[in-house]
């Protein structure tokens, strides 16, 4: 069982151990600092986190991730782009699955989003997994698109509309 909760100030030092293993920042984006430090997660706490839809995900009462979906400005302003990362500790149980359809469930209710999106790297295929598993629909694969540490992926836009929730419900 998870919850979805604010950001609290003590759950900076779990953020900056999770964000510092590689392989949970590997398809991350650059805006994501690496190595992360102690500095980063208070601005995260404090400021970061309260833009958009965002959530620390909570396991047995700690934090393990976090969640968000941020809308889109002007024309884009019904469209909204979801972004998570989770301890690799918690891989594979269900859990990053269990809060996209959380946080889904909380855009489409309390905004006037109509849309939901994710642009995956095209090497994360458990993020690819989660999203399909929930009901996101394959939208486009945007060759070599995305440019990190020296190598180019393509990246994978699938999408989530208010209208065709069939696994929020």
């Amino acid at each position: 069982m998870i919850t979805l909760r604010a950001f609290k100030q003590h759950d900076t030092c779990q953020i900056v151990t999770i964000l510092n293993d590689q392989q949970v920042a590997r398809y991350l984006s650059s805006k994501i600092p690496f190595p992360y430090t102690q500095a980063d997660a208070n601005w995260w706490v404090n400021e970061g986190a309260k833009c958009g839809i965002i959530k620390a995900i909570e396991v047995d009462g700690l934090c393990v991730g976090c969640i968000g979906v941020i809308p889109g400005e002007f024309e884009y302003s019904r469209s909204g782009e979801i972004g998570y990362w989770l301890s690799q500790q918690y891989w594979g149980q269900g859990i990053i699955t269990q809060a996209i359809k959380l946080i889904c469930k909380e855009a489409f209710d309390s905004s006037e989003l109509n849309r939901v999106f994710a642009t995956v790297f095209s090497g994360n295929t458990g993020s690819i997994k989660a999203l399909t598993k929930v009901g996101f629909s394959f939208e486009a694969q945007l060759k070599q698109a995305i440019y990190k540490n020296n190598q180019f992926y393509d990246a994978i836009v699938l999408s989530l509309l208010r209208n065709h929730q069939p696994i929020l419900n």
